[in-house]
């Protein structure tokens, strides 16, 4: 039966690299070693064509604007590297500079490979930590302070320069060979342009040291950091055929306190603070809370206003709670993408301070008693268009449906903007067909 399938998606493959512009490149890899040595192996190419030197095609999505997304792919032989562990990753990202590189990641790479009490801070104790700010000793008023928590954020930072990896300028990361992908790493992809990461699975961080905020709501939140990967000032970037997963940690196993869930997970991916130009296609994100958070801050118009332009195109949701994404400031295209909830979603679309997010022809496969009118979420009063979209499997107006049951607080539809940078655009219809089979690492094969 695999095989079968493996035969009808080369076809599929074959036809979809009209969609990819590819730049030649040779066949030699450079390995570099956790000591940081150079040494030379051969790297043959997959079915006659070099993944890790595609670039994104002119005119899909925002990442193709101006002059494009190409990462690493002009890399020549002395900054290309394969890597099977978090340090050599991280030693590769340092070396050659910002020339053109390529990163090959061979195997799943532990980042975060020691335990909790490594990173935590001598005298720091998770039980005094927990009686010090016990609501009924602390109450709900004012944020946390004093020793432990001071503690706490120095046990944080020990933990955030063991598992963030800076990415350079320039730089093609792809996973090669089997099950290539990065556990409990964060990929900091911070005021760069021109990076590329695809074919990898990204289990979600665990954060070690979560803060509680008694001020967060009404009674209270635990906090976490460390986002699988963050795009964070940075311009020209392509995320495509990647998995983001909580992996063997999904909330439903992390403990309670204080009578709220110990959230040790941040985001799965979040494009913030002067992030521009971002195209994210055919990317798997699954059983996770709050999942993709375009833009961070309501108060950030100096730095987001103008930016924040992304494309998600043909990307599968499954399994989650919300945000898929949320949008503040930006111009947003979300079209042909699957989401498949169950009974923890809460909606997909938040429609946040001066968004302005553009949903077409997307397909939504809800619970039985979860209506259409979900998958709105109203953080601010800011329009958006949605024309061609389908819940379980009928046209619906995502506006119109939203409106009906929220008649005191109603949506504008009408984003102001039409996207232009698109390629191939599927029927509504077919988009779980088309998003199931070809999305996810093991499609870039």
């Amino acid at each position: 039966m695999r095989a079968h399938r493996k035969s009808k998606q080369q076809s599929k493959q074959q036809s979809k690299q009209r969609r990819y512009a590819v730049v030649a490149a040779g066949c030699t890899a450079v390995v570099l070693a956790v000591t940081g040595t150079l040494t030379t192996a051969s790297a043959a190419q997959t079915h006659g064509r070099d993944l890790a030197r595609q670039t994104l095609a002119k005119g899909d999505g925002w990442g193709s604007a101006t002059t494009g997304t190409t990462g690493g792919a002009a890399a020549d032989r002395a900054h290309t590297y394969t890597v099977t562990t978090w340090a050599e990753l991280k030693a590769a990202f340092v070396a050659g500079g910002t020339a053109p590189k390529i990163v090959k990641i061979k195997g799943t790479l532990d980042a975060d490979g020691a335990t909790c009490s490594e990173f935590a801070a001598p005298g720091y104790d998770f039980d005094r930590y927990l009686a010090d700010y016990d609501p009924k000793v602390w109450g709900y008023d004012n944020e946390v302070s004093g020793e432990q928590e001071d503690l706490r954020a120095a046990s944080a930072t020990a933990q955030a320069k063991a598992i963030k990896a800076n990415v350079p300028a320039n730089t093609t990361i792809i996973g090669v060979g089997k099950n290539p992908g990065i556990v409990g790493g964060s990929l900091q992809i911070n005021g760069v342009d021109n990076v590329i990461v695809r074919g990898l699975t990204l289990e979600s961080p665990l954060d070690c040291f979560p803060q509680w905020d008694p001020t967060d709501g009404d009674t209270g939140n635990w906090n976490s950091e460390y986002d699988a990967a963050v795009v964070y000032n940075a311009t020209h970037v392509w995320l495509d055929h990647n998995e983001f997963t909580d992996g063997a940690h999904p909330d439903s196993t992390l403990p309670s306190y204080y009578g709220r869930i110990y959230q040790q997970h941040d985001g799965e991916l979040d494009i913030v603070k002067g992030a521009d130009l971002v195209t994210a296609s055919w990317n798997v994100f699954a059983d996770h809370d709050k999942t993709l958070m375009i833009g961070n801050s309501d108060g950030a118009a100096a730095t987001d206003r103008g930016k924040l332009r992304v494309t998600l195109h043909h990307n599968l949701f499954k399994n989650l709670v919300e945000r898929a994404p949320r949008v503040r400031f930006g111009q947003v295209d979300v079209y042909n993408n699957s989401y498949v909830g169950n009974a923890d979603y809460a909606y997909s679309f938040g429609i946040g301070f001066e968004s302005q997010l553009y949903a077409e022809k997307n397909a939504f496969t809800l619970p039985r008693g979860t209506g259409a009118d979900t998958v709105l979420h109203r953080w601010n009063d800011y329009p958006l268009t949605t024309t061609d979209n389908q819940v379980n499997g009928k046209p619906v107006d995502l506006v119109a449906a939203y409106n009906t049951t929220h008649a005191d607080t109603p949506l504008r539809a009408g984003a102001g903007w039409k996207p232009t940078l698109r390629g191939h655009v599927d029927p509504a219809k077919s988009v779980p067909r088309v998003v199931t089979r070809d999305a996810g690492p093991d499609r870039l094969r």
